[in-house]
């Protein structure tokens, strides 16, 4: 992610850009500095992605700008590491219990799985508000009548990342993605869960640590 560059790092760049590629040396020379002053700046240039170097052929300006580095840093961001636990219910449970546990979870939407914990459904606030309205039992009417069942359901795994499962919320327009893994041949496992908060809080983050 994009970092505020001291001035010093700012003249190395000016530096590399119009001589590279030049090695430590040659540039702690120009600033009449020695090597080991210089060397902590190098390496945060380096990480950042400003620049890159080459053995016995020095330092050089890779040419991307501080938005491109932030933009490659989101592209490589997965799954796993801001996905969240997921809500569960078995496919069996009335729409009264799954309204209590969407409540008491406090979550938007929970993942449905039959006995041998296999995804079977997903259920939305929507698809419980619509069986709510009118005279019906909930305490009778199973979640397996009224979830979205496969093959319509929209799943990702731990290892995809953040973008393209935010391109499917996006798409599908829905509120939260079942973070999944092969159970066996005939379906899939409930790991986690990726929602629109995670992505919000996600680009929180981001947006300061860039201002640290």
């Amino acid at each position: 992610m994009t970092i505020e560059l001291s001035e010093r790092q700012e003249h190395i760049l000016t530096i590399v850009k119009e001589e590279g590629p030049i090695t430590g040396e040659q540039i702690a020379d120009k600033l009449s500095l020695t090597r080991a002053t210089l060397r902590p700046d190098l390496a945060i240039l380096t990480m950042a992605g400003f620049l890159d170097a080459r053995p016995r052929v020095g330092y050089y300006f890779t040419g991307k700008t501080g938005s491109q580095l932030l933009t490659e840093k989101i592209k490589q961001l997965k799954v796993k590491d801001h996905q969240s636990l997921p809500v569960v219910v078995k496919e069996s449970s009335s729409v009264y219990d799954a309204i209590c546990s969407m409540f008491l979870e406090d979550v938007g939407t929970l993942f449905v799985v039959d006995s041998h914990g296999k995804l079977v459904g997903i259920l939305s606030r929507k698809d419980l508000l619509r069986a709510s309205i009118g005279k019906q039992e909930l305490e009778s009417i199973p979640v397996s009548i009224i979830m979205t069942r496969a093959p319509n359901l929209t799943v990702c795994e731990k290892d995809d990342y953040i973008i393209e499962a935010a391109s499917k919320l996006i798409e599908f327009q829905i509120d939260a993605l079942p973070v999944v893994k092969s159970k066996d041949s005939a379906g899939f496992e409930v790991v986690g869960r990726l929602t629109k908060t995670n992505i919000t809080k996600l680009l929180v983050e981001i947006a300061n640590d860039e201002h640290e």
